[in-house]
């Protein structure tokens, strides 16, 4: 009988319906136990050279006691010529995105929702207020200066939100040309100031007698990356340590609505004629990641010692990516942004420093 039965009607247009079947096969065919086994050797060598360097800049971050990802940017840049060989640019490239969008995927475990309740709800409308205000603070003075409005808006938001992940982050939801030259720009600059304010803003307010609740605060709203913001604040008190990062970590819960602003309102601008790879989903994978691991880590979903364990795995990847980007850009290339980018997350820096002080200066 199923032989005098017509066939099931495709109500997908022709072209569609060949699209998907061609897509499934090929989907299928890179699944296949010798596809993987030739994608493995084939990515081999560029992945073990950012592993190594990973390690290398672990080893001296822990030495010299200064963050992985500068090390990781500078060494990678030594090894600039790898990424032009054959045998070790596919590997790189898999390292400067896949791994890096895992990365960010995985920041979703440092969110719970208890982090607001905790420091009150001034807390988080100054952080509401502050991250969108140095975006938009970076993308005017970008513009003022004759620079790009997307290079404003990605030093903006590495500083405003959480240094190199945001950085990273925003630069795959906005990608252009010479994103990894911008994007390593910025991580340079970012990881330098944030040591900078690290060792220097407990001293500037001291004489302003915070306690240790207001300290943190300050610190943990006005310093870039996580581990400097732990740094300044357990170095001042344990309670001001809690705190800043606390205030950090809301900070970092901020990456979510603006990579999705970003993303919405990059997509729209891209032509619908432009080829597969130039485009930009409305709704990245990372992004989805990153939504529900922190729903599930809100909700308690997720046990404790696996939530530390892939905290730990998500720093890794970070620096293993930085690594990738830094075999990708050259000094040249750096330089060729000049020192008025450099002024510009200066100029950001101080902005989101003295909006964080006025604020717990005038609404306490």
């Amino acid at each position: 009988m199923e032989a005098l039965l017509p066939p099931p009607i495709d109500r997908r247009p022709a072209g569609d319906a060949a699209g998907g079947a061609k897509g499934y096969a090929r989907r299928m065919k890179r699944l296949r136990p010798d596809a993987l086994r030739a994608a493995a050797k084939l990515l081999a060598p560029g992945l073990a050279a950012t592993l190594i360097v990973a390690l290398a800049a672990t080893y001296l971050s822990d030495h010299y006691h200064a963050p992985p990802v500068i090390f990781a940017l500078l060494l990678g840049m030594a090894l600039n010529a790898l990424s032009g060989e054959a045998r070790y640019a596919p590997g790189i490239n898999v390292s400067a995105r896949s791994l890096l969008r895992i990365s960010v995927a995985l920041l979703g475990l440092r969110i719970t929702f208890a982090q607001v309740g905790e420091l009150g709800w001034s807390t988080a409308l100054m952080v509401l207020v502050a991250v969108p205000l140095t975006i938009g603070f970076g993308w005017a003075l970008a513009r003022s200066l004759k620079l790009e409005s997307r290079f404003g808006v990605l030093s903006g938001g590495a500083v405003g939100i959480c240094g190199a992940s945001a950085a990273m982050a925003i630069a795959v939801a906005w990608p252009q040309k010479d994103s990894e030259r911008d994007t390593v720009m910025v991580i340079a600059c970012v990881t330098t100031y944030s040591t900078i304010a690290m060792l220097m803003y407990p001293a500037l307010v001291s004489g302003l007698a915070f306690d240790p609740m207001q300290m943190g605060r300050f610190l943990g709203g006005s310093i870039h990356d996580v581990a400097q913001v732990v740094a300044a604040g357990y170095a001042s008190s344990p309670h001001a340590g809690d705190a800043a990062t606390i205030v950090k970590l809301m900070r970092v819960s901020m990456l979510l609505p603006v990579v999705l602003f970003i993303t919405v309102s990059n997509a729209r601008r891209i032509d619908v004629n432009a080829p597969p790879q130039d485009k930009v989903p409305l709704l990245p994978a990372f992004l989805v990641g990153f939504v529900l691991l922190a729903a599930l880590n809100g909700f308690h979903l997720v046990p404790g010692a696996v939530a530390a364990a892939l905290t730990d795995l998500s720093k890794w990847l970070l620096v293993i990516a930085v690594a990738a980007l830094g075999m990708k850009t050259s000094l040249r290339e750096m330089l060729a942004v000049g020192t008025t980018a450099i002024a510009l997350m200066a100029a950001e820096t101080i902005f989101l420093g003295l909006f964080v002080l006025g604020w717990i200066l005038i609404a306490g």
